[in-house]
């Protein structure tokens, strides 16, 4: 979780926090619950699009890697255009492309027009979230920034809660192309408040918008990536977010009706449960990394042993894992998404205000790649041992299918540990009083002396 904040100067020149900042944080948060809606689409409507556009097992998981791909390889752009034109407008625009993106999901007929729509809908996504973190940064006094944007966080995910059963019992009773049109009305809605509501800073605070040549824009980003904090955050969202992204976006749905045999109706539940987690894990997590903010990195580490731990158990286990184990799995997969949070936290600690966005970009990269290289294998994997139609794949294809996360799992879990070390040594060469104070420890009302212990850790040298 991460912010921009105002200088000091600017923040005492009006009043911040007031009943207008939340009507227009809110009114913001409102497309990211629809942006979080769209995405989570697919997990529900993969077995309809599949018969709809009669399609395979590696062509369905590429709706959702070509939409996390756009929404990842987006994520630097944004921030340029973000710095340019403001949050406002790239909100509204975001918008924009979402509804008429899921115009045209509902009307088209052939996979490859539906591909189209949900590459505009990676585009309009991709411009929301950050775009909501500035404006928090700007209408919210520092001290609530991490709170305000956990609660960002909640509320989006409700928008997967939304896609999770409202919208398999829509389509099941109305049909695709009256649900879709639904859905994409709302985006007409919030586009109209967000010009009419949103603005881009206070009334007397200074612009947000700020315009830098090429050569700036390379030097800023150049800098970041050589941070070893940033590195270590990129890799800590990345190995942290990409299971639950898995399970939500499109195969948790299939894996628990076809591999575990459960109804739809429970297939739904547990995808709404992923859901709970994301909403009760985010302030959990973030409230235990503002008071320990020396172990992230090991939050991080934990949260993934557990997550492959689990999995093994599932994967492993003879015949139909039981209900109850089920619910435990899909609680710690789903403590990753929170987890992953952690990643923008280690950059607003390192990074120097003027590169923070370019760093929180690169973050934001990392569980995104991740994501989209784990679904599309998943695809792959399940066509090559099962050829046919994704009605058709075996509980044993979907068992050694979804064995791929541990690739990822391995690979960041090794890169979270080195860069934690390069990043430890990098502190211990630096001046503390150059750095950002860590994770807000200015902003949270820590004890006096666990927050000077936090304080004497950190300028030897914190772990992450």
């Amino acid at each position: 979780m991460t912010s921009d904040a105002l200088p000091s100067h600017a923040a005492a020149a009006y009043p911040l926090g007031g009943r207008r900042s939340y009507a227009v944080w809110l009114t913001a948060v409102a497309v990211y619950f629809l942006a979080i809606f769209h995405r989570s689409s697919l997990g529900v409507a993969g077995l309809v699009a599949a018969e709809r556009f009669h399609i395979s097992a590696s062509q369905l998981s590429t709706f959702t890697v070509l939409q996390l791909l756009v929404y990842a390889a987006m994520q630097i752009p944004v921030g340029v255009l973000l710095d340019r034109f403001g949050p406002q407008r790239l909100i509204f625009a975001g918008a924009v492309l979402m509804t008429a993106a899921q115009l045209g999901f509902a009307f088209t007929g052939t996979y490859a027009g539906a591909l189209v729509a949900r590459i505009f809908v990676g585009m309009g996504d991709a411009m929301v979230f950050i775009s909501v973190l500035r404006i928090i940064a700007s209408w919210f006094p520092p001290m609530r920034n991490p709170m305000i944007t956990a609660f960002t966080a909640m509320i989006g995910q409700c928008g997967a809660l939304v896609a999770a059963i409202p919208l398999s019992r829509a389509l099941a009773s109305y049909g695709w192309t009256p649900t879709f049109v639904v859905s994409a009305s709302v985006g007409v809605v919030l586009g109209l408040l967000t010009l009419l509501v949103v603005r881009d800073v206070p009334p007397g605070a200074p612009p947000s918008r700020s315009v830098k040549d090429v050569r700036s824009i390379g030097h800023d980003l150049r800098l970041a990536w050589q941070d070893p904090g940033t590195r270590l955050g990129l890799w800590s969202h990345f190995t942290c977010q990409f299971a639950a992204n898995v399970m939500g976006l499109l195969w948790g749905y299939p894996f628990f009706v076809h591999a575990e045999h459960r109804s739809e109706t429970e297939a739904g539940a547990l995808l709404s449960l992923l859901v709970a987690v994301f909403i009760v894990g985010g302030p959990l997590i973030g409230g235990y990394i503002s008071r320990h903010p020396w172990q992230r990195s090991t939050v991080v580490l934990g949260i993934v042993a557990a997550m492959a731990l689990t999995w093994a158990v599932v994967l492993l286990l003879p015949g139909d894992a039981p209900l109850w184990l089920l619910v435990v799995l899909v609680v710690v997969t789903g403590a990753g998404g929170p987890g992953s949070m952690i990643g923008f936290d280690v950059a607003r600690t390192f990074a120097p205000a003027s590169r923070l966005g370019s760093a929180s970009g690169i973050v934001n990269v990392g569980g995104f790649v991740a994501s989209l290289l784990t679904i599309f294998a998943i695809g792959v994997v399940l066509d090559v041992v099962t050829p046919g139609s994704s009605n058709h794949y075996s509980a044993e294809a979907y068992r050694l299918a979804m064995s791929v996360q541990y690739v990822g799992w391995v690979v960041g879990a090794v890169q979270v540990w080195r860069f934690r070390y390069h990043a430890r040594v990098h502190l211990s060469d630096t001046q503390p009083e150059h750095l950002r104070d860590i994770s807000g420890l200015e902003e949270f009302p820590v004890p006096r002396p666990e927050r000077d212990e936090a304080r004497r850790r950190w300028t030897r040298g914190p772990r992450g």
